[in-house]
């Protein structure tokens, strides 16, 4: 029997609808379980430990958060089961992904994210689907690490690299992998592994659960005037780029709008800028080889 480690967070697959409201509900997980338990074909070979750290919608999601959250995980000592299974909302869902996949980089057993679409109510719900995938993912001891498994409609089952799944776009429920490259298919109870994780370089590194409240996001549109960023209390500023590895670096409309210029600035007052994401490539554009012409 497979012994599963399973944290309820809360989200839209721990929420239930009444009179047009959706909100969290005490009764969600109960759902789940109970749906699984209906639709599982090999129920009697799993055995699960509930926990429930927190219950909230995920875009309530406080960095906080993630300290408890990994705090309930480690004091049930994963290491003591096959696997572990997180409920979670599906707004920020990319987010927690992420920072679960670094922090337990080295855990020697799966740990899968699981979100739904909609309550699971809701007849096009894709919850109980995306719980079903990651049992069997443990069931059938795939490779460790974490991991989302997460059914887009009308689409195969993938199974994400928690550190590569992004953000849905606005207006969507779908998911998808950095450059549209899930690290597996699940489909009629099989794993198809679509591309190889190279492993042999990884090193595990030892992290603290320290998630800063210093560190500003900033995203590149048309008319950014960095002029209006404040930087008191800023350690770092993380700057996203466009999908070219491009941002503005022209000054023909002022300096203000000028990401060289602000990277200037923000060295000249001690703080660290971090731009992500870009690829290697022979030919660069120019706005990119400025940029990159800032680094240290």
């Amino acid at each position: 029997m497979k012994k599963i480690l399973l944290v309820f967070t809360g989200g839209t697959i721990g929420s239930s609808s009444d009179q047009g409201t959706i909100d969290t509900s005490n009764q969600a997980r109960f759902k789940l379980i109970e749906s699984f338990e209906r639709s599982y074909i090999g129920v009697d070979t799993v055995s699960f430990k509930i926990s429930q750290p927190l219950q909230l919608l995920s875009e309530n999601l406080h960095p906080s958060v993630w300290n408890r959250l990994i705090g309930a995980i480690e004091a049930e000592n994963p290491d003591q089961y096959d696997g572990v299974i997180v409920t979670h909302g599906t707004d920020t869902l990319a987010f927690t992904a992420a920072a679960l996949g670094l922090y337990f980089n080295s855990l020697e057993i799966p740990l899968l994210l699981v979100s739904s679409n909609h309550p699971l109510g809701h007849p096009d719900a894709n919850g109980l689907d995306n719980f079903i995938c990651a049992v069997e993912y443990i069931v059938q001891q795939q490779p460790r690490g974490v991991w989302v498994p997460y059914k887009n409609p009308g689409q195969h089952m993938w199974v994400h690299i928690a550190t590569r799944l992004a953000s849905s776009l606005q207006l969507s429920g779908d998911f998808v992998s950095v450059q549209s490259r899930p690290f597996m298919q699940f489909e009629h109870g099989r794993f198809t592994q679509l591309h190889e994780i190279e492993r042999s370089n990884c090193v595990k590194i030892t992290l603290n659960a320290k998630f800063s409240s210093s560190i500003i996001l900033l995203r590149p549109y048309p008319g950014l005037d960095y002029s209006h960023i404040n930087l008191n209390g800023v350690a770092a500023v993380l700057h996203d780029l466009y999908h070219s590895g491009t941002a503005c670096s022209s000054r023909d409309f002022g300096n203000r709008y000028s990401l060289p210029e602000f990277i200037d600035k923000c060295r000249q007052q001690g703080k660290a800028v971090y731009l992500a994401p870009a690829l290697e490539h022979p030919e660069l554009y120019r706005s990119t080889q400025e940029l990159l012409a800032r680094g240290r």
